[in-house]
C-alpha cells in the first residue's frame, strides 16, 4: 500500500499530487482533458493491467508512465499555481520530486523492492519492513 506506507517523501507526495491536479481550475481541466474519452472498458483495462505490468502497462498507443508522466506535470502546474509557500519561499511543488523521479527513471517503488528481493535482500521479504519504514 504505496499510498500510507514507505518513506515519509513518499507519503507526503500523493496527496500533494493530488492537491495539484483537483485544486487548481486550470489543471482540473487539464487531468479532465487527459481522460474524459477513456471508456469503461479502457479504464477497467488499466486497473487489471498496472496491478501487474506497473508503468509498462501498454494503453491505446503508449503505456501507463506516458500517462503518469503528463499527470504529473500537470499537478505541477496546478501546485506552482496555487503558490503555496513555506517560509523559506518554498512551494508545494517541492513535494512531487519523488513522483517526478519516479516519472523521470520509469522505475516505481515496487520496482526497487523487486530489485532488492532479488539482490540485496536475497530474498529476504522480511526486510521490506525494515528498509520502508521511517
Amino acid at each position: 500500500r504505496g499510498a500510507d506506507g514507505g518513506r515519509a517523501r513518499r507519503i507526503i507526495a500523493l496527496p500533494a499530487f493530488w492537491v495539484g491536479l483537483l485544486y487548481d481550475p486550470g489543471a482540473l481541466a487539464a487531468a479532465w482533458d487527459l481522460v474524459k474519452d477513456w471508456s469503461e472498458p479502457e479504464r477497467q483495462g488499466l486497473r487489471d493491467a498496472v496491478p501487474r505490468e506497473g508503468l509498462a502497462a501498454r494503453f491505446r498507443s503508449g503505456t501507463m508512465l506516458d500517462i503518469a508522466r503528463k499527470a504529473t506535470r500537470i499537478s505541477r502546474r496546478g501546485l506552482a499555481a496555487r503558490a503555496a509557500k513555506n517560509a523559506s519561499g518554498d512551494d508545494e511543488t517541492r513535494y512531487l520530486e519523488v513522483v517526478e523521479e519516479v516519472v523521470r527513471t520509469g522505475r516505481s517503488p515496487a520496482d526497487e523492492f523487486i530489485a532488492s528481493f532479488n539482490g540485496a535482500w536475497r530474498g529476504d521479504i522480511d526486510r521490506v519492513f525494515t528498509d520502508a519504514a521511517f
